[in-house]
């Protein structure tokens, strides 16, 4: 069954969010907090290792009354059950999106086009796990009899940011093997990347659905091209694996096809680590730990599923996020992480989300009235607090902003972790409550400047009143980490049903492709 078509600005629920924002307009977060001395316990939702604090967003509790009712009006409950039981709604592609099967430890079949998809599923895990452990273990052996040192992960957008990015972020769990991604068809990016590496014991992961991708097989030709200098056609099947649904051309590459790990045209590339996409996870963690990974992920899409709209993190972090967008003309959002492991966080949202929303149609095909998606960026605290964070807290735009932290640091560095943490609640306090005339005169008058009072009120004073989210974990973890992914997966699927868009279409990424291989074979031509 399809998703419903539901204009959201056709709602009852809209119209009332309409009304309530020439009041929510002058909301100034100061004010909310001193009328509501529980304001952060009645806006803070815990799930499990994980604490969600959106108090020092512009609502209060019939802001959240109006966007619950969104949710109901534009039945987000009814898309949800579609969504995890596999019906087609990838409907221009006439696709499931089962993404979620991929990490469900459930008993529950789930069907396909009338065939239980989750033996496959499970087959495939298993394959993953035996090949990882022999591996790891050394029992895999190059040409010359020499276990692998280095993986090389060769593929682009979901086949390269979702495992890249988990294997940063967990560098802190990784076993004796050196990864390496290989992605951009930038020779440069290839060569830098090959070139200290042994191809006597190298082993390179090809990740390609169809095995036509250009970037990918590009990339792949020219790296079985240098291991060939040294080795012959018939040591490939020793170095290359492959992640694929393209058989016959993975054989022609000289892959034996027992080392052919599936694809599945219901999962989408962009959320695709969940599954043989993430080998190269597998390998570099160990797949104890990739299975942690899949349990955290699916913990929290059990809290999504079936949890009431008005404690549901990823459903609330997606109202708040239409709030911004489409009340307040919000075009932005940072993402902006206390741990450095997650450095590559944000680029990988990025491709989450505005690869899935940014859409410019409804469902019915016509064009869309209201904005859709947000342009997704951010960095790494406390290093951003010295760059771009001044846009944030004086520029002219509004900025709304996620900051994630764990309570505990992984190599028990108190001191270091104490001033981390000091910045990581100073940022989003600074940002709500701002820097007052008063303040500023009381600053110049304990430094014995207060004859440029005049002068510098101004450029010292901030308005404060912006909006953030704080999201704490205890410690980071695979589990951690696969629940925080999975919820902001849900965060992109909830404003897609409530744009009344299609989410896991991308049809914007390939008028580029198309026009790049249409000036290369002409080109080829002229020369």
């Amino acid at each position: 069954m399809a998703l419903k078509n539901i204009n959201p600005t056709q709602t009852a629920a809209w119209i009332e969010l309409e009304k309530h924002y020439s009041e929510a307009k002058e909301f100034q977060l100061k004010k909310l907090f001193k009328e509501d001395a529980n304001r952060q316990e009645n806006f803070t939702r815990n799930f499990d290792a994980l604490s969600f604090d959106f108090s020092k967003n512009l609502l209060n509790q019939e802001t959240l009354k109006h966007l619950v009712d969104l949710a109901e009006e534009v039945d987000l409950k009814d898309a949800i059950e579609k969504y995890f039981t596999g019906d087609k709604i990838n409907a221009t592609e006439k696709r499931a999106v089962l993404h979620t099967a991929l990490r469900s430890n459930s008993e529950a079949p789930i069907y396909v086009d009338d065939k239980d998809v989750t033996p496959k599923i499970r087959t495939a895990l298993r394959k993953i796990k035996a090949f990882s452990n022999k591996v790891i273990s050394g029992k895999w052996k190059g040409y010359t009899d020499k276990p692998i040192t280095d993986i090389v992960n060769i593929g682009i957008g979901g086949s390269d940011l979702g495992p890249m990015m988990v294997v940063e972020a967990l560098k802190f769990y990784k076993n004796k093997l050196n990864t390496h991604f290989v992605s951009n068809v930038d020779g440069d990016h290839v060569f830098e990347t090959i070139k200290d590496l042994n191809p006597e014991t190298t082993l390179f992961v090809i990740v390609s659905k169809t095995f036509t991708t250009q970037e990918t097989l590009t990339n792949a030709n020219t790296i079985r091209d240098w291991f060939l200098k040294s080795a012959t056609v018939f040591d490939v099947a020793k170095h290359f694996v492959a992640v694929s649904t393209n058989l016959k051309a993975v054989v022609d590459f000289g892959i034996d096809k027992k080392n052919v790990f599936p694809m599945w045209d219901w999962v989408g590339g962009r959320f695709s680590l969940w599954s043989g996409v993430g080998l190269s996870i597998a390998l570099a963690l160990g797949f104890d730990q990739f299975r942690a990974l899949l349990d955290g992920a699916e913990k929290m899409d059990q809290h999504f599923r079936n949890t009431e709209f008005s404690n549901n993190i990823p459903v609330l972090m997606g109202l708040i996020g239409l709030w911004y967008t489409n009340f307040y003309d919000c075009e932005s959002e940072a993402i902006l992480s206390y741990s450095h492991y997650l450095s590559k966080f944000p680029e990988y949202l990025q491709q989450a989300s505005m690869e899935s929303n940014g859409k410019g149609v409804d469902r019915n095909g016509n064009p869309v009235t209201y904005q859709t998606g947000s342009i997704v960026w951010g960095g790494v605290g406390t290093n951003m607090q010295h760059s771009f964070m001044q846009l944030l807290h004086q520029g002219t735009k509004m900025i709304p902003a996620d900051f994630i932290g764990y309570k505990e640091s992984l190599y028990k560095e108190e001191e270091h972790h104490s001033k981390l943490m000091a910045n990581f609640y100073a940022q989003p306090q600074a940002l709500a409550f701002g820097k007052t005339r008063e303040d500023v005169h009381l600053e110049l008058k304990v430094k014995g400047e207060l004859d440029q009072l005049s002068t510098l009120l101004p450029f010292k004073t901030f308005t404060g009143n912006r909006p953030s989210n704080i999201i704490l974990f205890e410690k980071l973890t695979p589990e951690t980490l696969g629940m925080l992914i999975s919820m902001y997966e849900q965060k992109v699927f909830v404003q897609g049903i409530l744009w009344n868009i299609y989410s896991f279409d991308q049809f914007g990424v390939e008028l580029g492709k198309e026009l790049a291989k249409k000036i290369l074979e002409s080109q080829k031509i002229t020369n």
